[in-house]
């Protein structure tokens, strides 16, 4: 397998022009979309729409009625004036979306960069959303999948690089270059060559640096920078930082648009 990271949104578009038929791809957004995702899904979501635009999330909702809205812009939940008229259900905290209300439901997701980070894979065989909080059945389910080719896809901050992402990429790195005993191997199989791009060597350094305080460090980061200074929205940081809180693998369903549990 071998391990590519991307680490900035400015290299999406060439990511969505190359041939990822072969590719899996795992997309952090860890604050906070691809957190929120695997909540929802977690607490009893069927399924979770992304979408680019807010006015593509109103209109699903005009063609199905009982779908629930969820996403953010600059950070906030989306409001009427933004929509001509619709209030999204959810803002883009994983703390929203709790198991009253989301059980059985289908989300409609639209955020800044994590919905085009989805979009840029989706040319890809596998497309995943991960986060901290399920990094283990992650890591799991991709060494059962064996890809020739794995790219962890950083969805960044606008058009910058985000270290939450770049650190959640690099625990991913080392958790897949840990050497499994015999009895542990996927498939009964013997280990797996693993072989990292610079770019997830640079991911999987920066992780093992930040590691004895991981939390210290994301807190100087621009995104939790941001939300710290929100007061509903600052207790999103450390829930997004949990380590395996979900032992669930979040993953793109046959029709290519929808992710739900695997």
């Amino acid at each position: 397998m071998k391990i590519e990271v991307i680490l900035t949104p400015a290299e999406l578009p060439a990511l969505k022009q190359r041939d990822l038929r072969e590719t899996a791809c795992v997309v952090f957004d860890v604050l906070r979309a691809t957190s929120t995702f695997v909540t929802a899904l977690h607490n009893g979501a069927n399924a979770i729409m992304p979408v680019g635009e807010i006015s593509e999330a109103v209109a699903l909702r005009q063609k199905q009625p009982d779908v629930l809205l969820g996403g953010e812009r600059d950070g906030l939940k989306i409001r009427a004036a933004q929509t001509s008229g619709t209030d999204f259900d959810f803002g883009n905290s994983p703390r929203e979306y709790m198991s009253e209300k989301v059980r059985g439901k289908t989300i409609v997701s639209t955020t800044t960069n994590g919905t085009r980070a989805l979009r840029a894979c989706a040319g890809a065989k596998t497309v995943l959303a991960a986060a901290f909080l399920n990094l283990s059945a992650t890591a799991k389910f991709l060494r059962q999948l064996s890809p020739a080719q794995l790219a962890l896809v950083c969805a960044g901050t606008r058009e910058n690089t985000a270290l939450e992402d770049v650190l959640a990429a690099g625990a991913l790195c080392e958790i897949l270059c840990a050497p499994l005993t015999p009895s542990l191997s996927p498939l009964g199989r013997g280990e797996e060559e693993i072989r990292l791009s610079d770019s997830a060597e640079i991911a999987l350094r920066v992780y093992r640096q930040a590691k004895p305080d991981l939390a210290a460090a994301v807190q100087t980061s621009e995104n939790a920078r941001r939300l710290l200074s929100i007061t509903e929205l600052r207790d999103d940081v450390p829930f997004c930082l949990q380590y395996n809180r979900f032992p669930l693998v979040v993953k793109r369903v046959d029709d290519g648009t929808t992710f739900a549990s695997a």
